[in-house]
This record gives C-alpha cells, structure tokens and sequence, in this order.
C-alpha cells in the first residue's frame, strides 16, 4: 500500500493507493492420494505476495513440497483450495503466463541453442520478424551470441542454464521461476551463474521466484526468503534481505541471516527426517 499526500478543500489528507502484488497465493492447500497410506496433505493453506520486479527465494526441508507449490502457481497442477492470482487474475490449470526453469536440463538435445530458445515463441505464434528481433536480444544478453549454432550437448552445464533461462524470458513471461535450476552445477559454475541471474534481472525488471536448497544462495540473490515448513507445509518465516549488492558472504550481516535461517531448517528437516523414519515416503512430485 502506497501514501500520498494532497490537498482537499485546504486541508491536508493522506490517500490510500493500494497496489496490486504481481502474484498472490493465497490459502492454497494441496493432497496427493498415497496408496495404502491413504491421502497426504502436502500444502497447507500457503499464503504469500510477491510484488512486481521482485526477487523471491523459497526456502524449506527435502520433500516439503516446493516444487508442488511452483507446479500449482505454473498451472501445472489444481490447488484443492485457496487462489493464485497473477496481475489479479486467477491462474487455472494449463493456464498461466510463467517462465518455468526447472531442475532438470529440458534443452531439446537435437535443437540448437537458437532452436531452442525460439521454440517457445513459435509456440506462441510469434511474427517471424519479431522472433529474430527478440532472439537477437536475449542472446546477447545471456551472453551466448557466439555460441547460438551449437547444441545442447556442445555447450557447458553453466551455458545450457543460461540457455533455459533465455528460452523462459524471450517469451516475457508475467513471472519467471526457477525450481532448483543450479543445483547440479559445480561450485564456481553455481555462483558464477548467481552473478549471472542477478545482471540479467536487473536488465529486464522481471518478477522472481527462485526455489533454492542452498541457504547461502538465497541470501546472496534475494531481495526476500520465504521459508516452508515440513508436510504438510506453511510458510513459517520471511526475511526481508537488506543488504546492498553485490552482496559479500563474508559480511558479519550475511552471516547471521545464513544462520537465522539455518536454524530453522535445521528442525523442519529433522521433522521430515522423522516422517521417513516412519515409513511416510515422499513424492517425486514435491
């Protein structure tokens, strides 16, 4: 909510402008038929606004149901309750205007890099001289111009990210998300590729929501970190990041959010540790 100050008949009043958030989730609930262990509630009344320009990381235990909840806001699955709302209008299954990262390398293996990235755009029936407008942009800016005629598996894990990441954005999706999009790279690949998310962000103005496992990431990239409980799953804490970027992980400030929030995780996973121990599996799905 934003205040402005003004003049009515002489007199000073304060104005109310209430500015819609670009994604509103709110009390969404989602279960999952378990076989003989019946129904398992995986989401439980998930609350959250994200504004427009924002970077969000979503933080929580293995199995918690992070990727449940990115599916659902995608339109790749039906929320049993609640509403998700993007520039305030509902998203329903098989219907959502979101750039979807997801943990997995998805580059079609006998496309190039170009092919791949303008898929999306022929999909959408895109004019062809917007296309190549469009491509041309986007190249340049993840910095694989050079490398535009190679495929997939001529390329390193590092470009193929920046590749999918391109692909996501050259259609201008309302909201881009990433569901753990480097956790299978090396450590120098994964925080070059932070640098590299964060420049790109800051070039398009795009919305993020950025599932991570990697705490230290989190608190390097966001302007704000959600954290999830164990299944079935809330949001139990939020942390607003103030820190000026670029951000120094060895800064006394960095430190203690790292810390705050592995504290937290630390009982939420051994929760989840327990549900295993009892014989209460998890889903690929989560």
């Amino acid at each position: 909510m934003q205040l402005n100050d003004t003049l009515f008949n002489g007199s000073r009043a304060i104005l109310f402008v209430w500015k819609m958030p670009k994604l509103s989730v709110r009390n969404v609930s989602k279960s999952f038929f378990n076989g003989e262990q019946g129904v398992t509630e995986v989401l439980d009344g998930i609350s959250f606004e994200i504004e427009e320009g924002e970077f969000v990381c979503l933080l929580g235990p293995s199995g918690c149901g992070k990727t449940t909840l990115l599916k659902t806001i995608a339109g790749l699955l039906e929320a049993d309750e609640g509403e998700i709302t993007i520039d305030g209008m509902v998203v329903k299954r098989g219907k959502s205007d979101v750039g979807y990262i997801f943990q997995q390398e998805s580059l079609f293996p006998w496309l190039t890099v170009r092919q791949n990235i303008e898929f999306g755009l022929k999909i959408k029936g895109v004019a062809k001289n917007q296309i190549e407008d469009r491509l041309e942009h986007i190249l340049r800016l993840v910095d694989l111009h050079e490398y535009q005629n190679n495929l997939p598996h001529e390329i390193s894990g590092g470009q193929a990210r920046r590749a999918e990441m391109a692909r996501s954005l050259v259609t201008s999706p309302e909201i881009l998300i990433s569901d753990e999009a480097l956790s299978n790279l090396d450590a120098q690949t994964r925080n070059h590729l932070q640098d590299e998310i964060l420049r790109i962000w800051e070039n398009t103005g795009s919305t993020i929501l950025f599932v991570t496992h990697n705490v230290d990431e989190a608190v390097y990239t966001a302007d704000r970190i959600l954290v999830m409980s164990n299944i079935p799953a809330k949001i139990i804490a939020e942390f607003d990041v103030n820190l000026q970027r670029p951000r120094e992980r060895t800064d006394s400030e960095f430190i203690e959010y790292r810390r705050k929030i592995l504290e937290i995780l630390k009982v939420e996973q051994q929760k989840a540790m327990e549900r295993i121990e009892k014989g209460e599996h998890q889903f690929s799905v989560l």
